[in-house]
């Protein structure tokens, strides 16, 4: 008999542990080449670990509930092959998602690589996963500071969410401390933004009335919870909006889409459109499509849009098109409906909802006229497409201002007012609009 080291796989570029939801196999079953041993969760998506060869599971190293980086060996399979030592062998990608997460949220500590796997470290009475530790020594939070952090995870388990949701408020309350026990208060140096104190926020009480029902939020909805109260505390979100008259994209797809679907065998939706008009906007104002590290600016040589997709499960996800300013119309809709589809089929991997540099969000699909967006960290910037309305306009032609029946929308543009002012923001906007309004008729597909 051979013993293989089932090895926990690489689930993207920036996904540098998980944590283990459920034990689909237990020791002495019988497991088939391919077949789900495990069920994991990241930061972004639920996916399951299949078997890189047909064997006997022999040995569990990590019970559900850990957190193990990746790489890290998480069982043990006999199988018939004759060796002497055991073999690792890394298991394939988890290829098979089957729940989507919440957008990424990036890592703001690197974890050291020789630092020993362990699911949980355990200090007093509470646990906490290497990469918490690892998130704490770096912002010096002492293990009392640390115990008085609320836990989202599992048994009040502090999570990496948890942590990062809780330094930036932990900066403002350390210095406000720091300024009350000096007597007289030194000047000091400015070394970047400087925040205003703010109190800590605390939760509201909640009382119940006869017939409420109380319903547990999803795994996939309390990540969405922490990643929008963590953009808001974030970055001061501004919101720009513009009307536009769109009645040339719409009347040329109306007359283009059956033709497409014939040729293709995809549908053409709005979604393409909009993407290729803030794509050209992006080219023109390259400096919205950016991230902030500190006191430093990112600007992204890629220009990667992001689509905040529903699910039937009432959740949102943010498939990524990589790359859109190398595609053309008809690669753009192929992608979207990709990704739309198998979004809603909870088969995207890993690296499709990773690397987004702007996201659009269509709250027209809910016939919404505009919406105040919520920015996906780490990018500084969102657009929400409003449904589009059959409103009376003024046109303006040689021969004079008339009132016609036109199709108009509203784009609502949210961005980080710490690097995006209302120039730049506007502008950018008004861009998008401009595009759209300038649609070509006659443009071929």
């Amino acid at each position: 008999m051979a013993r293989i080291e089932l090895i926990l796989p690489k689930m993207g570029e920036s996904v540098a542990e998980a944590t283990i939801t459920a034990w689909l196999k237990q020791v002495g079953d019988h497991i088939e080449a391919d077949e789900a041993v495990l069920e994991i969760a990241t930061d972004k998506v639920d996916s399951e670990v299949p078997a890189p060869e047909e064997g006997t599971l022999s040995e569990i190293l990590f019970q559900e509930g850990d957190v193990v980086k990746v790489g890290a060996v998480i069982a043990v399979m006999e199988t018939n092959a004759s060796a002497e030592n055991p073999t690792k062998v890394s298991t394939p990608a988890a290829s098979k998602p089957i729940t989507n997460g919440q957008m990424s949220i990036p890592s703001q500590a690197s974890v050291k690589a020789e630092t020993p796997v362990m699911a949980e470290a355990i200090h007093g009475d509470r646990f906490y996963s290497p990469l918490v530790r690892s998130i704490a020594r770096e912002e010096s939070i002492s293990e009392a500071e640390l115990a008085t952090i609320s836990g989202t995870g599992k048994e009040g388990r502090v999570t990496k969410k948890d942590i990062l949701a809780y330094i930036p408020s932990r900066t403002t309350e350390t210095t406000t401390v720091a300024s009350s026990v000096n007597a007289e208060p030194k000047p000091q140096a400015a070394s970047g933004p400087v925040s205003a104190p703010s109190k800590p926020i605390s939760k509201p009480a909640v009382s119940l009335n006869s017939g409420d029902e109380i319903i547990e939020m999803d795994r996939m909805r309390k990540l969405i919870a922490d990643h929008m109260v963590m953009s808001k505390s974030v970055s001061p979100h501004v919101t720009s909006y513009v009307e536009a008259d769109v009645t040339n994209l719409v009347e040329w797809r109306n007359k283009k889409k059956k033709a497409f679907e014939d040729r293709e065998g995809e549908k053409l939706t709005f979604t393409p459109i909009f993407i290729e008009a803030v794509v050209k906007a992006i080219k023109d104002y390259p400096m919205v499509n950016i991230s902030v590290d500190g006191t430093n600016i990112i600007k992204r040589k890629n220009i990667n849009i992001g689509m905040a997709t529903a699910l039937p499960s009432g959740n949102l996800i943010v498939p990524v098109i990589k790359d859109a300013d190398m595609l053309n119309m008809t690669g753009l809709a192929k992608k979207v409906n990709d990704l739309a589809d198998r979004a809603r089929q909870n088969k995207l991997s890993p690296d499709d909802v990773q690397g987004g540099t702007y996201t659009i969000t269509n709250v027209g699909t809910f016939g919404n006229v505009m919406g105040t967006p919520i920015i996906n960290q780490p990018q500084c910037a969102i657009l929400a497409v409003g449904a589009i309305r059959k409103k009376p306009a003024v046109i303006e032609t040689p021969q004079g201002d008339f009132i016609g029946i036109r199709h108009m929308m509203f784009l609502s543009h949210a961005y980080d007012h710490r690097v995006i002012d209302g120039a730049l923001g506007g502008s950018f906007v008004r861009r998008v609009a401009d595009y759209l309004e300038s649609f070509d008729p006659n443009r071929e597909l």
